[in-house]
């Protein structure tokens, strides 16, 4: 459709114009990426958000339309009307590189400032600067595009929603602050003094309210907000893809509609065809002994492996002080990986950095073993191995020529995280991941409860409304740490892309999950309270997950930050480089809530 613009008005747009189109009578408009003036000629690049056409002024443009052309500077905004013809020096790098505009008529719309950097992709800018200029870094192709991507990625899941009976209900920003979870960002009310909202950190009481009220099968694509330190694949504020069904009671009831759900958008975003059949599916503790982490990333080998029992009655005080390690359900363990054939890589220099990151993962230390080709094996607690020790190493690990082996020695969430952080390091650096392959696998059978050492007490692992395995109910109470939830994650190339549950639907079962968790029925009441009395009305079975849209829409543009694919992201420390949010406030507003703000 035009679009009118004073006198002139859009009839196409830069990127889309091609052979075909010569001898056409054009308008487009945009900004100005680059102006070359060769006295006779004038070459304007104009840029929109579909791409760059090459606009020409010449002898025979109007003597004024010329003049006016002279004067344009980089990022002004342009209305230019024309005739596309082909081009004589044709180019590859664009879209529109075999044709150019032949300008006749021309309106500077807007007039710009130097730019505090140049607007192109390969620019290396200053992240700092981006984020303070995000306006002007938005203008960068790379960047629209992932937002483009974005935008494919929630229109596929709304047209799957759709077309599977689902129906998408808004759910409120001002709720209760409930525990449990991460920190709540909180809203001070000014009607209610002394009162706090909390901003959501997911929808899940209400969406399982939703259940009860007969909605059946819910979706929502909304903000989520928690007060968390921040990482590169994290924000204060972020999107998810929520989804709730009714009527679900095993994990492959909510699993492989879903599934549907991502090969849709992989198709529609991407044109990527994940094939027929369902998703590879791996236990948690397969995964956790496999790769030390919830979210495996198996695109690379690098398994770790429990070398526990040939190291039961060994000498060396580190390993033997971790196999008794017996903390309420916490055990202790040594296991290792197999670098196989890099031993080459890793120089005496190169094995002290590797101790030192496994230090940064929350290991006391690291040992190692190298095997380099034609040399002999060296390690860093020889002197406690025997021959028989090292034959046994060998048969456990695979051990040959040209190989190096770390092992990791402490209580077993800390073997994990180390070993698991250890190889995707050495994957990484070492060129091992196949960066054009997606690698997508169900995550199934997750603790129910997890020991805090701090509280000293059982915690839930995802949430107090995870329903345990039908096979795991009586555990709950006899045995906690054995007992598994209904609860699920897809995990894509390492990362955690959604999670949920089946929920609890019974009053009886919930009942026993809060007495398990130490919850009095006084904190019952006062924190879920009105989630609670809900069940007494007739709760069915339901179940549902949640996308963290960003994270997603990283994954499949194939980009290492998440900031990449937010508009307006904030910083690691929560603040808006652009805005300066967070901000002080007047005080006449702080008097409005009730608050005093404390000074240090």
């Amino acid at each position: 459709m035009a679009e009118f613009m004073g006198d002139l008005r859009r009839s196409s747009m830069c990127g889309t114009l091609r052979i075909s189109d010569v001898g056409k009578e054009v308008t487009v408009m945009g900004w100005t990426q680059r102006r070359r003036n060769l006295g006779s000629l004038v070459f304007v690049d104009l840029r929109d958000r579909t791409g760059l056409v090459q606009v020409v002024f010449d002898d025979t443009t109007d003597e004024k339309v010329f003049e006016k052309a002279q004067n344009i500077r980089s990022e002004y905004v342009l209305a230019v009307k024309g005739k596309v013809r082909e081009r004589e020096s044709k180019t590859n790098k664009i879209a529109t590189g075999e044709i150019e505009i032949l300008a006749d008529e021309l309106k500077i719309l807007s007039e710009a400032d130097t730019t505090p950097f140049e607007i192109l992709d390969e620019s290396n800018v200053n992240e700092t600067l981006r984020l303070k200029y995000r306006y002007l870094d938005l203008r960068r192709p790379s960047l629209q595009k992932n937002l483009f991507l974005r935008n494919e990625i929630t229109k596929a899941a709304r047209k799957f929603f759709d077309e599977h009976d689902f129906v998408e209900v808004e759910t409120p920003m001002l709720g209760r602050s409930t525990p449990e979870g991460a920190r709540d960002y909180l809203v001070p009310s000014r009607v209610h003094e002394g009162c706090f909202y909390a901003l959501p950190q997911s929808p899940q009481l209400y969406k399982q309210l939703l259940m009860i009220a007969g909605f059946d099968r819910y979706y929502q694509i909304t903000k989520c907000f928690r007060d968390e330190d921040l990482r590169a694949n994290r924000q204060p504020e972020f999107t998810q893809i929520d989804v709730e069904m009714s009527f679900v009671e095993e994990v492959e009831d909510v699993m492989y509609p879903i599934e549907g759900l991502i090969k849709n958008v992989f198709k529609s975003a991407i044109g990527l065809d994940l094939g027929e059949g369902h998703f590879r599916t791996m236990t948690y503790r397969e995964a956790m002994e496999n790769y030390g982490s919830d979210k495996p990333d198996t695109r690379f080998g690098l398994k770790i492996v429990n070398c526990s029992d040939l190291f039961k009655n060994s000498e060396f005080k580190v390993f033997a002080d971790a196999l008794k390690i017996e903390i309420g359900p916490i055990r202790g363990s040594v296991r290792a990986i197999n670098a196989k054939g890099l031993a080459y890589k890793f120089s005496r220099k190169e094995l002290d950095a590797t101790v030192e990151y496994a230090k940064t993962l929350g290991a006391k230390g690291l040992c190692w073993m190298t095997w380099a080709k034609g040399g002999e094996i060296k390690s860093s607690f020889a002197k406690f191995l025997t021959a028989e020790d090292i034959e046994n190493i060998k048969a456990r690990m695979g051990f040959e020529e040209g190989d190096v082996l770390f092992f990791a020695a402490d209580k077993d969430y800390v073997v994990f995280n180390t070993l698991g952080g250890i190889r995707l390091m050495i994957a990484d650096k070492h060129g091992l991941i196949d960066k054009d392959v997606y690698d997508i696998l169900w995550v199934t059978e997750f603790p129910m409860f997890e020991w805090s050492e701090e509280e000293n007490r059982y915690m839930a692992v995802h949430h107090p409304f995870t329903a345990p395995m039908n096979e795991d109910l009586e555990l709950c109470e006899t045995d906690p740490s054995k007992a598994r939830a209904k609860a699920y994650d897809l995990v894509i190339n390492g990362q955690e892309s959604g999670g949920g549950s089946i929920r609890i639907h019974s009053r009886d079962i919930q009942k026993k999950m809060f007495n398990i968790l130490g919850f009095s029925e006084e904190d019952i009441e006062k924190k879920f309270g009105f989630f609670v009395d809900a069940f007494n009305y007739g709760a069915p079975p339901h179940g549902g997950l949640a996308f963290g849209l960003d994270r997603l829409t990283m994954l499949l543009s194939k980009d290492d930050s998440i900031r990449d694919v937010i508009a307006f992201p904030k910083v690691q420390t929560a603040s808006c480089l652009m805005s300066s949010a967070p901000a002080p406030v007047e005080q006449k507003q702080l008097d409005e809530l009730y608050i005093e703000v404390k000074k240090d």
